[in-house]
């Protein structure tokens, strides 16, 4: 079965949709918000995304269990249509695919995890308010000094689900989305971060449990992507019943030169 391009977006959220902790980016980014920045393909059910809206290309391809050896075979047919540098989110393995074509830098191994425990979200205590684009200066500065090589798109302000907590005035922690659809319920946390001076004293934790619970009304899965070996990450996101749905490394490749 060859490589296809798709442009059905009923066609893609039906493949999708089978895996939502998995596919959370790529389901929002049907939304209209971002379906103008994305190319899709697809051979037999594994789907791939090619994200045009940054700096840098990315690729998302990524497999359920059972879906290795279809990813691979869809790589392999991608590969001459890809850009000649870009990123990619994929599953273990996949990278392999690339080899041929392109250099790969590994950024490690990641974790996509999922709130899956509800009643440990109840028992937090959550903190913070709806951060609008007034704050937009403030949450700049603060990610320029917590967090600069964050990924942050400030549309994504307009969504009112970015939730920041202050002290004296000064934004001191924040948690946001990368991802809000609730056209198909799915939304990816993202740009999280603590002022470091204000690390350790639960921040992070009240303002994630401020935003899932701002979410739930609109959405029923919530996801986030976080590295493997970021243990103060993954403790906040366990104490507020997230739980590990799969694994992928990211990376960055680059054509090799005829």
């Amino acid at each position: 079965m060859p490589v296809r391009s798709v442009h059905d977006r009923t066609e893609l959220a039906g493949l999708l949709a089978r895996h939502p902790a998995l596919y959370a980016y790529q389901l929002g980014d049907l939304d209209d918000f971002f379906w103008p920045y994305t190319t899709w393909y697809r051979r037999a059910d594994a789907v791939a995304l090619v994200y045009h809206g940054g700096a840098v290309p990315t690729v998302l391809a990524l497999h359920p269990d059972d879906g290795t050896d279809q990813l691979t075979d869809l790589l392999h047919g991608l590969a001459p249509l890809l850009p000649a540098h870009f990123d990619a989110h994929l599953s273990p393995g996949a990278e392999t695919a690339l080899h041929p074509r392109f250099t790969g830098h590994d950024h490690g191994p990641h974790l996509k995890m999922a709130l899956t425990d509800p009643v440990r979200l109840a028992e937090a205590r959550p903190a913070g308010d709806v951060l609008t684009r007034a704050d937009l200066p403030d949450l700049t500065g603060l990610y320029a000094t917590a967090y600069p090589d964050n990924w942050f798109d400030p549309r994504m302000l307009d969504t009112g689900h970015y939730v920041g907590l202050r002290r004296d005035g000064e934004l001191l922690a924040v948690a946001g989305v990368h991802v809000w659809s609730p056209v198909h319920r799915v939304a990816a946390l993202g740009n999280v971060t603590t002022h470091p001076r204000a690390r350790g004293t639960g921040l992070a934790t009240a303002v994630v449990a401020a935003l899932c619970r701002r979410l739930a009304d609109s959405v029923d899965h919530v996801t986030l992507n976080v590295r493997a070996d970021n243990a103060a990450a993954r403790a906040v996101y366990a104490r507020l019943g997230f739980t590990v749905a799969a694994r992928y490394a990211e990376h960055t490749f680059t054509a090799r030169r005829p």
